[in-house]
């Protein structure tokens, strides 16, 4: 089954509902219950829902980077003993060889494969985790357990190629589809130029909406620069950051700060999209874009935060043209092209380093003025081809090390040429949106359910 649910709507039920019903139904058998396996990209997020399972009797555990390494080995052991009936993992766990025994040694196997936030299977997707890519293939190893995709945001171009990646067609992967729009949710669009008019909209949602709100930026140095002009322009709020450079202990604060915020303590919090994927908060009163998202998908996903409650919510989009600026250089960092790839390998053949992060190489080849930005991604791309590994479990600054060479034609020009452009036409319709008289509609649209 291809889940398709707005935010908030409940689709954690559809794999955790199963799971309980199909250990039961093997134990009346006088079978083994097996295990439902969870693959989903958020940590925080699995953290949470395995602490809520817990509470009502669930045996539920999550497997991550976050544990010392003799916690994963005591959950491998109780995993392949079968104490377990839901275990949650990020797809980056099915490289490492004792998470695999563990789950061939569960008595009865796996008899459910839900994959959480399905979009990120998908190169034509927005938010690509390459390690989801081998889904499909590690589905087989498990001996093809029945198997949900589960996503908020996925138009027919996305749902055709999660359902391939993971071995399915349309009949044997039927779609379960809610509207995407929400009526308690007033969309709109509004001009402002600059900060000054920035802060003037901001200052006006947050007053016309008590309660907690977010404030999405794309760039980490604007949101930090805002963050002072906010605080002096709303005393009264509580303003906090959240982005993908903070520690991961600031980031474990802020996100429990957030989530507990009471509407009386006017929470505010400004972030980059590192924010906000699987966040379990109904009374989220306003979401502001104070520049533009690559895509709307993206903007669907963060605007669904808002309102889960049922009541009354804002979500406000802020344009500016020189945000679309913003938006069209993270798109050529996002498609590096092979001259660069060539050069990082090279560069890295060369050099006595055992590992490199963005930076470093940034300096050898394109020098101070250069943009470690487009770095990040190529090495990113790299290492999805499995030219490099990363040898950290840091997501602000991982390294890599080499491991051969690219291949003759490995990287397409052409491929990459192609995708830019899709990625540029993504980003002109969200131009389109800042110009529409009924946002809600254009989206709904633009998804498009079978």
């Amino acid at each position: 089954m291809l889940v398709v649910w707005p935010t908030g709507s409940g689709k954690s039920l559809c794999f955790q509902l199963p799971a309980l019903v199909l250990a039961e139904n093997a134990k009346e058998r006088g079978e083994e219950p097996g295990v439902t396996l969870v693959f989903s990209p958020l940590i925080a997020l699995m953290e949470d829902q395995v602490s809520a399972l817990r509470k009502r009797g669930i045996k539920a555990t999550y497997i991550n980077s976050t544990l010392s390494k003799k916690k994963r080995e005591e959950r491998y052991s109780k995993l392949a003993e079968g104490k377990y009936e839901i275990v949650y993992a990020t797809p980056e766990r099915m490289d490492k060889p004792e998470f695999v025994r563990a789950l061939e040694t569960v008595p009865g196997g796996v008899n459910l494969l839900a994959v959480d936030e399905c979009h990120c299977v998908t190169r034509w997707g927005h938010d690509l985790r390459p390690a989801y890519q081998r889904v499909g293939e590690f589905r087989k190893q498990l001996g093809n357990p029945v198997t949900v995709a589960l996503t908020a945001t996925a138009t027919r171009e996305v749902r055709d190629d999660v359902r391939r990646v993971l071995g399915f067609d349309e009949s044997s992967m039927p779609l379960s589809a809610l509207p995407v729009d929400r009526p308690n949710l007033k969309l709109e669009a509004v001009d402002a130029w600059d900060d000054r008019a920035k802060v003037e909209r901001i200052t006006e949602t947050a007053r016309d909406y008590p309660g907690t709100g977010i404030v999405y930026f794309a760039l980490i140095k604007d949101l930090d620069r805002m963050a002072g002009e906010l605080r002096r322009a709303m005393p009264d709020r509580t303003v906090r950051i959240y982005h993908g450079k903070l520690s991961p202990q600031n980031k474990k604060y802020i996100y429990n700060e957030f989530t507990k915020a009471k509407p009386e303590d006017n929470l505010l919090l400004l972030a980059t999209n590192a924010f906000g994927m699987g966040v379990d908060k109904p009374d989220i009163r306003f979401i502001v874009h104070a520049q533009i998202p690559g895509s709307v998908e993206s903007y669907h996903q963060e605007v669904g935060r808002a309102g889960r409650d049922g009541l009354p919510s804002v979500c406000r989009l802020l344009y500016s043209q020189d945000d679309l600026a913003i938006q069209q250089q993270f798109t050529e960092w996002k498609n590096p092209g092979r001259p660069l790839m060539e050069e990082i390998v090279r560069t890295m053949h060369a050099s006595d380093h055992a590992d490199f992060d963005a930076d470093e190489l940034r300096l050898v080849i394109l020098g101070k003025t250069g943009q470690s930005g487009i770095v990040d991604h190529a090495l990113i791309r790299l290492n999805e081809l499995g030219v490099v590994e990363q040898t950290s479990v840091s997501e602000a600054e991982p390294r890599y090390r080499l491991l051969r060479e690219l291949k003759p034609g490995e990287v397409d020009d052409d491929e990459i040429a192609e995708k830019r452009k899709r990625d540029l036409m993504r980003l002109l319709r969200v131009v389109e949106l800042t110009r529409s008289d009924d946002i809600a509609s254009d989206v709904s649209r633009y998804f498009e359910l079978e």
